[in-house]
């Protein structure tokens, strides 16, 4: 197989991602093409705040052909058929074919978080008497490896209380939740933006046999619930940013915000953000950086009372 990788901007992404698949592309998998940088952009879909087009602002294309496919003749004719300008070959590299549900699970071994486990179903517990979360990797954000979840793990490992409520905005994938559930909390609630990865999470709350509640955001903005002890978003600085004064409104008095997928040049902004609200509100809130790995940062504090 040939993967090829292309930069197009945000208002010919979907056009020429159909095109490219409906000429015979095996897949094609899209990221940010300012990842890393200053000019990386959060993608975000609250109520109210769904950007103008898809994609971010330059989009890098993994575009992966069989063999014996010319890709520069695949965009000559996808460029015809749309009316445009083939783009750029940036990078083509021959792709070996691969046992790729094996490289997958290869992948994903048991992840140990204080006293979690996080155990892909293809592996036995390491400590079958420890608090075991069953989560394989899917089409939602959440299978504890990546730093920001760790961070959120570890927090709620060494602060979350039995009996708490907490919600889980942003869930993805539902580890968050079910780990608070796990650790004693008495009502969880995870909401999120992606339909499918509520259902995903639901999926995931009754393979691990936790009462979590899921909703989606729009569902979740029209309905009145009592604040919570906890409230957890791991999503990114800038929807959170955004979200600053509708994430503390959940918050009880005397109760916490956790917040991850921040970097840690992004933190004073976030602080400044929940700052303004907790002002605007007439409360208090005093956000510290509580730990950090691999450059992203959890950031955690208390609301006056």
């Amino acid at each position: 197989m040939i993967e090829i990788q292309l930069t197009l901007p945000a208002l010919a992404l979907e056009a020429w991602s159909d095109a490219l698949l409906d000429a015979g592309a095996l897949s094609v998998a899209v990221e940010d093409g300012d990842s890393d940088t200053e000019d990386e952009v959060a993608l975000y879909g609250e109520p109210g705040l769904t950007p103008a087009a898809p994609g971010w602002r330059n989009n890098r294309l993994s575009v992966l052909v069989g063999d014996g496919v010319d890709p520069a003749a695949m965009l000559q004719a996808v460029a015809r058929e749309l009316g445009a300008a083939p783009p750029a070959i940036d990078r083509q590299r021959q792709v070996e074919d691969q046992d790729w549900v094996r490289l997958t699970q290869e992948q994903f071994a048991p992840v140990a978080v204080g006293r979690l486990w996080i155990v892909p179903s293809w592996h036995e517990p390491p400590e079958p008497d420890a608090r075991i979360i069953r989560i394989d990797p899917g089409v939602a954000f959440g299978t504890g490896t990546h730093p920001t979840t760790r961070l959120c793990l570890a927090w709620m490992d060494r602060h979350l209380q039995a009996g708490w409520s907490v919600l889980d905005y942003g869930c993805g994938s539902g580890i968050l939740s079910i780990a608070a559930a796990l650790l004693g909390a008495a009502t969880v609630c995870g909401v999120d933006i992606d339909l499918q990865a509520v259902a995903t999470a639901r999926d995931n709350a009754a393979r691990n046999g936790v009462p979590a509640q899921y909703t989606g955001a729009e569902a979740f903005a029209a309905m009145a619930r009592p604040p919570y002890d906890l409230v957890v978003a791991n999503i990114l600085a800038n929807p959170i940013i955004l979200l600053a004064p509708s994430l503390l409104s959940h918050v009880a008095p005397g109760g916490f915000v956790l917040l991850s997928g921040i970097l840690a040049r992004q933190a004073a902004a976030v602080r400044a953000a929940f700052g303004a609200a907790a002002q605007e509100a007439g409360a208090a809130l005093q956000l510290e950086v509580v730990d950090e790995d691999d450059g992203w940062i959890a950031l955690a504090g208390r609301r006056g009372t």
